[in-house]
């Protein structure tokens, strides 16, 4: 591992940020978080100064994924608490039909969740967030209008896995399980009242992989 002595202020700045932020909240920020905390002037700056913790050794980044920044030189803190952990909810899903306009995944709000660890064991939160779900479309998969579905981001899938799934051409995100079928993605709702949606594949990007449920009490 490189030497954090070749680091500039910058970079000190940042990824001493970046483990106060861990430790708190047990995942790591956003780029965005990191510009608003430390009054940067944009996220293209944040961006190459992450690339420089990254050619240095210090720090793993997972592609396009919000928060998908891993520090090396600690273990990701977890919140201690005895019911498991927590997430941010970042927003609603539909399980109907897509909404447009939905709300951007990749920003964070304040709200946390908490997961008990029989849901999600605490150790495997790490890059997990959670959405409210509005519709009745995945109802025979146990998912129901008000549930939270916890979702780890990622943007690829197996046939069958459910997924939130971003139609670019509506701007529209939904909640379905998905198929990949020649050049068109299946998404098929789990209600045997509704009709799967065909899209071409190359309209289809998804953000992330249901692997929780959390029951409405309503």
């Amino acid at each position: 591992m490189r030497s954090g002595d070749q680091l500039s202020a910058r970079q000190r700045e940042i990824l001493a940020f970046i483990e106060e932020f861990v430790q708190e909240h047990g995942y790591p920020p956003a780029i965005r978080e990191i510009q608003d905390r430390l009054d940067i002037s944009s996220t293209s700056v944040v961006a190459y100064n992450l690339r420089a913790l990254e050619n240095k050794g210090l720090i793993d980044r997972e592609g396009k994924v919000s928060r998908g920044i891993k520090l090396k030189q600690m273990t990701p803190t977890l919140l201690s608490r005895a019911r498991g952990g927590q997430v941010p909810i970042l927003g609603v899903i539909t399980a109907g039909q897509p909404l447009p306009n939905p709300e951007d995944t990749s920003e964070a709000t304040t709200e946390l969740l908490d997961v008990p660890a029989d849901v999600v064991a605490p150790e495997k939160l790490q890059h997990v967030y959670a959405l409210k779900v509005r519709g009745h479309s995945m109802i025979d998969a146990l998912i129901d209008d008000g549930d939270i579905v916890l979702m780890r981001y990622q943007e690829t899938a197996e046939n069958g896995q459910m997924v939130a799934v971003r139609i670019e051409d509506e701007n529209a995100v939904t909640l379905k399980r998905f198929y990949r079928e020649g050049e068109k993605v299946r998404l098929q709702p789990a209600n045997v009242t509704m009709e799967p949606i065909f899209v071409d594949a190359a309209n289809v990007h998804i953000q992330g992989r249901v692997v929780g449920v959390l029951r409405s009490m309503a």
